[in-house]
């Protein structure tokens, strides 16, 4: 693996330790490893926050806890003001020595304090990786204070309570400003409660070498862009998208879905929706074809000239919802089913024909996986697999850190986007952009991809001007500008 490779792969906790391991065997000591986190911690503390004179660290049991040790070290040797707050533990080998490290260097260690000492900045060195359950007692305590006071926190390897391998928190958590990942990305940084817990995300390889680490888990989405077109190209070169939905009181849906569509570089797209709705999707936008339907005859003649349908948005679940979906089905195309179609999938379950992406929210792949939605975020990694898997479809598992599932087990997560995006409406632009891609030519797999990231960039630049009140439609002049290969 090369180097810019390894830093976009994402891993579990054992994998990261079976990294250490191999760095240890091939001469490099732990201890050293231990210096280099310490070392690169505090050279981040002097950049990030140079007037952050009074420094405490938080420091557990185990090597977390030693990276923390050898930070307050350096840092009082270079004159800053340190106090370390202890958990009570037996430390192996190499945190004993950073321990002596910083005792030697006149850092004040604090044995269980009840309440933490007024500080600049605040280390979070209690637990990293090591944790696989929620913070209990005096750790817990300290969590809490740590929440409750203003000054910014560093978090070293991953916010204490935070799990490595999920994202998830059963119990307290730090909220860090910044977190230091060490040897390589954990998988939990990017998706679940991490998106709101992490701050800033920065690595430091400590120095070990790409070339021994295993295959990763996952990796950070990296799409490769869309190539330019040819100066001869035509519109039926570039597929022909049938949006399918807008069910009465939902024709907003369908047409976000279609206006998406087209600013994603679709050379047509239809809409197949409700006979009250065509003709106002037709005026708003009139580059959509808005087409009034209430038969299987109408909806097969529409299906008959499209290259790629993407069903859901806005669609209902009563009769004509139903109908609409058996057909499309039928038809055997590349498609994208997202909202209710999702819901009437879920309700009755059948064989999807190739080439299908889905694109459920936490709600909906509870109801396709027949859980609750708890489960769902418990382990967003292990549910958009096991969608993808019963489903034998790319699954997009929509939320903080979208992830990105094949059914080949292959899974990539989305680390941009932001909580404006948590509006009505962006669905339905989603589902646009995943379909204009599809009849562009791209595979299901790449087109989610893309798709996703297209999205997510959109919405963060669309987000300049504030994140509170964005709409759905505001994506679509960022959209067309990154699907053109703009910034």
């Amino acid at each position: 693996m090369q180097q810019d490779e390894y830093e976009h792969a994402l891993y579990r906790a054992g994998q990261v330790r079976e990294i250490e391991r191999a760095a240890i065997a091939a001469g490099t000591g732990e201890a050293q490893l231990m210096q280099r986190a310490g070392a690169a911690a505090w050279t981040l503390l002097q950049r990030r926050w140079p007037e952050a004179r009074r420094v405490c660290v938080l420091a557990g049991q185990g090597n977390n806890g030693g990276d923390g040790l050898w930070l307050a070290a350096l840092a009082q040797q270079a004159g800053h003001t340190l106090s370390v707050c202890e958990l009570p533990a037996r430390r192996g080998a190499a945190a004993t020595q950073a321990r002596q490290l910083a005792l030697d260097a006149g850092v004040p260690l604090h044995a269980a304090p009840r309440a933490l000492p007024a500080a600049d900045l605040y280390v979070d060195a209690l637990f990293g990786i090591g944790l696989n359950r929620a913070p209990e007692g005096l750790a817990a305590q300290w969590i809490e204070a740590l929440n409750a006071q203003p000054a910014p926190v560093l978090a070293l390897d991953l916010p204490s309570g935070l799990l490595a391998d999920t994202g998830a928190a059963p119990g307290v958590v730090v909220r860090a400003s910044v977190t230091l990942s060490f040897v390589a990305w954990k998988r939990g940084l990017f998706t679940g409660r991490a998106r709101a817990l992490c701050g800033e995300w920065l690595l430091d390889t400590l120095g070990i070498d790409a070339a021994m680490a295993p295959a990763p888990d996952a990796w950070r989405l990296r799409p490769a862009p869309m190539p330019p077109r040819a100066r001869d190209a035509h519109k039926g070169r570039y597929g022909h998208v049938l949006v399918v939905g807008g069910d009465t009181g939902f024709a907003g849906a369908a047409r976000l879905a279609g206006e998406a569509a087209l600013r994603s570089g679709a050379g047509l797209v239809s809409v197949a929706t409700r006979a009250a709705h065509a003709a106002s999707i037709a005026a708003q936008r009139p580059e959509l074809m808005a087409h009034g339907v209430e038969s299987a005859g109408e909806f097969a003649a529409l299906v008959a000239r499209a290259s790629v349908l993407a069903i859901g948005p806005g669609l209902g679940q009563d009769a004509w919802a139903q109908m609409l979906l058996a057909h499309a089905l039928q038809a055997g195309k590349p498609m994208l089913l997202d909202a209710d179609a999702l819901n009437l999938l879920s309700a009755q379950p059948r064989a999807l024909p190739d080439g299908v992406v889905l694109t459920p929210h936490p709600g909906e792949a509870a109801r396709l996986l027949a859980c609750d939605v708890a489960v769902i975020e418990r382990d967003r990694f292990a549910a958009a697999r096991a969608l993808a898997a019963r489903y034998a479809a790319v699954t997009v598992l929509k939320g903080a850190g979208t992830l990105v599932a094949a059914p080949d087990a292959r899974v990539e997560v989305c680390t941009e986007g932001n909580p404006g995006m948590a509006s009505g409406g962006m669905g339905d632009v989603l589902s646009g952009v995943i379909a204009a891609l599809l009849a562009q030519g791209l595979s299901a797999w790449d087109a989610a991809r893309l798709g996703v990231a297209l999205h997510a960039r959109a919405g963060d630049i669309a987000a300049r001007a504030g994140e509170r009140g964005l709409l759905a439609s505001d994506l679509f002049t960022p959209l067309r500008t990154l699907s053109n290969g703009g910034a």
